[in-house]
């Protein structure tokens, strides 16, 4: 099994990697409940993705049983946001890019967030999409920092699920000087209040960025 790590990120967290290496009947047979996961696998996805999907579920069922003896398998509510049927204080956040799949696992979180992305061009050209002007300042031609910033976007819009959400208007970040590790700062801009995230990051290997945030209740 390529468990890559398995990392507490606070006495109640627990971020797992998992590398993507085997094939989907492999996946199957290593989900906790199959029939279950079966009846809510989507259609029409390609080869790869369909193994990300498992591969995520299995990574979360992991980390789920080194913090509990309940394990559940997975649903996912009318945004898509991931969660455990039958553990409300159990908060859970999945991601996956390419050949790497990361999930976070948290009992008595207010919310999780975490996401993984392949360093490309590809954030870069898109910079103006969800960049502030500020932003796309502070990343300049650094394409891993475009791609950090995606990432710790992504994670920031999973916290709190809210459809709609501006990336470049109401997730925000403040500037930073880019490391191999460290934390951001990110602001969500509502209607009637501002929340500030701590967000982490680090890089798996030098091709991906992954960050993650744990909201105590």
């Amino acid at each position: 099994m390529p468990l890559h790590s398995l990392s507490p990120v606070s006495t109640t967290a627990l971020l797992g990697l998992w590398h993507l290496t085997e094939p989907a009947d492999k996946l199957w047979e290593l989900l906790p409940s199959p029939a279950h996961y079966l009846a809510r696998f989507p259609d029409g996805r390609d080869e790869l993705r369909a193994r990300q999907w498992l591969a995520a579920r299995v990574l979360a069922g992991q980390l789920l049983r080194e913090l509990t003896d309940a394990p559940t398998p997975l649903e996912n509510d009318p945004n898509g946001r991931p969660y455990f049927s039958g553990l409300p204080t159990f908060g859970v956040s999945l991601s996956h890019s390419g050949e790497w799949v990361a999930a976070v696992v948290a009992r008595g979180a207010a919310a999780v967030g975490t996401d993984i992305e392949l360093i490309r061009p590809k954030a870069q050209q898109l910079a103006r999409r969800f960049l502030s002007e500020t932003e796309q300042a502070d990343a300049g031609n650094d394409a891993a920092k475009h791609c950090l910033y995606w990432s710790a976007k992504e994670t920031l819009y999973k916290l709190h699920s809210r459809r709609g959400l501006v990336f470049k208007e109401q997730l925000l970040l403040n500037p930073f000087e880019r490391r191999e590790a460290g934390v951001l700062t990110g602001h969500l801009l509502l209607e009637n209040s501002r929340r500030q995230h701590q967000i982490h990051y680090f890089q798996p290997t030098p091709d991906y960025v992954l960050t993650y945030c744990v909201d105590a209740a």
